[in-house]
């Protein structure tokens, strides 16, 4: 079987989408389904340069964040055909309309994979571009209502979708999500990390790994943690992440405004070694994120063998909970700091407790070869 995947962009700094597809691409991989990837990319784009898959940079884009590419839409016209089944990842751009208009040509089946797009949580927290979705709607939802399946992470995610926007019928189809086993010698990927940052050596930190966006909550883990600064002196905070919309000096300033300045550190985007050794060193990962469809760094923070501290709009937090692998409180000022204090008033022994429950979590529940099975089935000729 052959797969396509379009995606605007493969870089890194767009967080869980394009990680997602490099996931995919590995899990595909050991089923025996061949895959190609379509993007908007430029093709002298750094992060295309060590992809061990075919990679068909077609951008730039036309008009920016849209993504209208004439080029995209000639180049799925003449190579639909070749495929089984085509992924649209993500919504609201033009990649979408190209992708539906390609497949009912060739006659070929296509799915959606939103990535969180339909959370309701940015329609009440972006009003204006919410109206502007509104208008796009009448676009956008024949895209959905014709895709053989819109795939969602979780049971959560699929339901809060139905509630953003009218109409809202199609084939939904919740899919088994996760990464695969990470690679790499853990130890030595801790000392790359400690050799690129000498100043956190001998340092308990806590990581936050994501990009600075207001979704995030970094203003209230900021907050959070100058509440339990002066009770835990040994402990930094590690705020890791690209900073696509202009955050960090304003969040800097915050915590220099708080007196932790020099105990919050900020390298930011980390890939790689790096990544997994900032994961394997921390005390634990922490994300107070406002809206999470699913969270694949927090599964990363899992893989690594560390516990998760995180919100309840994280839409895996009842795994979290259930497996005992972490903690989970509100998406507010007060919850952030209960979820710092709670971890810190734990005893050395359940901490390690959690952590050595962490791996065995993320084995049982987080494998991507899941979603790649579930989706070489939905293409499976009827």
């Amino acid at each position: 079987m052959r797969i396509l995947h379009v995606i605007s962009s493969l870089s890194p700094a767009g967080g869980g989408p394009p990680e997602a597809v490099r996931q995919l691409v590995r899990a595909y991989a050991q089923i025996g389904v061949e895959v190609e990837v379509a993007t908007l990319d430029e093709a002298h784009a750094p992060w295309l340069s060590q992809l061990s898959f075919p990679v068909h940079a077609l951008g730039p884009a036309q008009l920016g964040s849209y993504g209208f590419s004439p080029r995209l839409s000639a180049w799925l016209r003449h190579n639909a055909s070749r495929f089984d089944g085509i992924v649209a990842n993500g919504i609201w751009s033009y990649p979408n309309l190209a992708v539906r208009s390609a497949a009912r040509r060739a006659g070929i089946p296509y799915a959606v994979f939103p990535h969180g797009a339909l959370d309701p949580w940015f329609n009440r927290q972006y009003p204006l571009k919410h109206f502007k979705k509104i208008l796009y709607w009448p676009l956008q939802f024949p895209v959905m209502r014709d895709a053989r399946a819109v795939l969602f992470t979780t049971p959560t995610e699929r339901d809060l979708a139905l509630t953003s926007f009218r109409p809202n019928r199609w084939t939904s189809l919740p899919v088994p999500y996760g990464i695969s086993e990470p690679e790499g010698d853990p130890a030595a990927q801790i000392e790359t990390f400690y050799a690129r940052f000498p100043q956190l050596r001998g340092r308990s930190f806590l990581l936050f790994l994501s990009r600075l966006h207001e979704k995030k909550a970094c203003d209230l883990l900021l907050k959070a943690f100058a509440e339990i600064a002066s009770a835990s002196p040994a402990h930094d905070l590690v705020m890791a992440g690209p900073d696509q919309v202009g955050l960090q000096a304003k969040l800097q300033q915050l915590a220099a405004d708080l007196d932790v300045g020099p105990r919050v550190h900020w390298p930011g985007m980390l890939a790689g070694d790096l990544k997994w050794g900032a994961l394997r060193a921390c005390d634990a990962f922490v994300l107070p994120s406002h809206q999470e469809n699913f969270g694949i760094v927090v599964v990363e923070a899992l893989a690594a063998g560390r516990p998760v501290l995180i919100s309840n709009q994280v839409n895996i937090w009842r795994d979290i909970d259930e497996d005992a692998v972490g903690l989970v409180e509100d998406d507010t000022q007060q919850g952030t700091e209960r979820l710092l204090r709670r971890w810190l008033a734990l005893p050395p022994a359940d901490r390690d407790a959690m952590a050595a429950r962490a791996h065995d979590a993320f084995t049982r529940r987080y494998s991507m070869q899941g979603a790649a099975l579930a989706i070489r089935q939905l293409f499976q000729p009827s």
